[in-house]
């Protein structure tokens, strides 16, 4: 996932990003070609281009920011819920040995609370949250090499 939790851009981010189209929209009414536009705003050229097809089409307010792109699929009470489940290890949840995997928590959080993830998605979840990978030591036939754990 590009973005954190939500959209991922702050609400200041995603401002100063619709102050850059803004900034384009006034050179396309200046009459500015899109090369220069890139140049001075510090985009990329295709950028540019699809934001004068969208202020072509519906002015300066089709380049308005749209706000968050998708709801976060755990809230923020169902992950501290998950956070609990995680800190009592894998073995509570019926698997063989304590250590958490992306395929693990991705079946914890889909039969506890419903939505699937993807295994990516989990990574971006569990980092979201401040949770790292950790390595392990090494046993003979011992399975992972690291597991995920907070802090």
């Amino acid at each position: 996932m590009r973005y954190a939790q939500g959209g991922g851009l702050t609400d200041e981010r995603r401002a100063f990003r619709e102050q850059v189209r803004r900034s384009a929209a006034e050179g396309f009414a200046r009459g500015e070609d899109n090369a220069a536009i890139a140049r001075r705003l510090r985009v990329h050229v295709r950028s540019v281009q699809r934001w004068r097809r969208s202020w072509l089409l519906g002015g300066s307010q089709a380049l308005a920011s749209k706000g968050v792109g998708t709801a976060p699929l755990l809230s923020e009470e169902e992950f501290a819920e998950l956070e609990q489940e995680l800190h009592k290890g894998a073995t509570a949840h019926g698997w063989p040995d304590p250590q958490w995997t992306l395929d693990r928590i991705r079946i914890l959080i889909e039969r506890r609370f419903g939505p699937a993830y993807t295994i990516q998605g989990v990574a971006a979840l569990l980092k979201r949250h401040g949770w790292s990978r950790r390595p392990l030591r090494r046993r003979p036939g011992a399975g992972p090499s690291a597991g995920w754990a907070k802090g």
